[in-house]
């Protein structure tokens, strides 16, 4: 149960260490959260709990593919928001992109042999 509370904290630190240096720097908070942090502690949780290599490899390359499909989301964010489309609104689109776009990778990576 320890080890539970410790995953849950230090993950919540890291959001929330974004978010505060974000308000004060926002390209240093971009940068920050632009690292694979969340992804290098969920690696380290699996591998910590299972120590299985197979679970942390489909994990790793499960990651990667998942990652491109939600790129587009900081560009069309923005974007809208540029033209005065309301901050929910613009958030709302880039996820509905990104789910849009996650179905056509899994479809499109599937027909290659890859099963994420």
């Amino acid at each position: 149960m320890a080890w539970y509370i410790i995953k849950i904290v230090l993950t919540a630190v890291v959001i929330v260490v974004v978010s505060e240096i974000s308000k004060r720097l926002p390209l240093l908070g971009s940068l920050i959260a632009s690292l694979p942090l969340i992804s290098v502690l969920g690696m380290i949780w699996i591998y910590q709990e299972t120590k299985d290599n197979q679970k942390l490899i489909s994990h790793a390359e499960g990651t990667f593919w998942y990652v491109l499909p939600s790129l587009p989301m900081f560009l069309v964010m923005p974007w809208m928001m540029k033209k005065g489309i309301s901050f929910y609104l613009s958030l709302g689109a880039g996820i509905l992109l990104t789910v849009i776009l996650y179905v056509i990778m899994t479809k499109l990576l599937s027909r290659f042999g890859l099963n994420i």
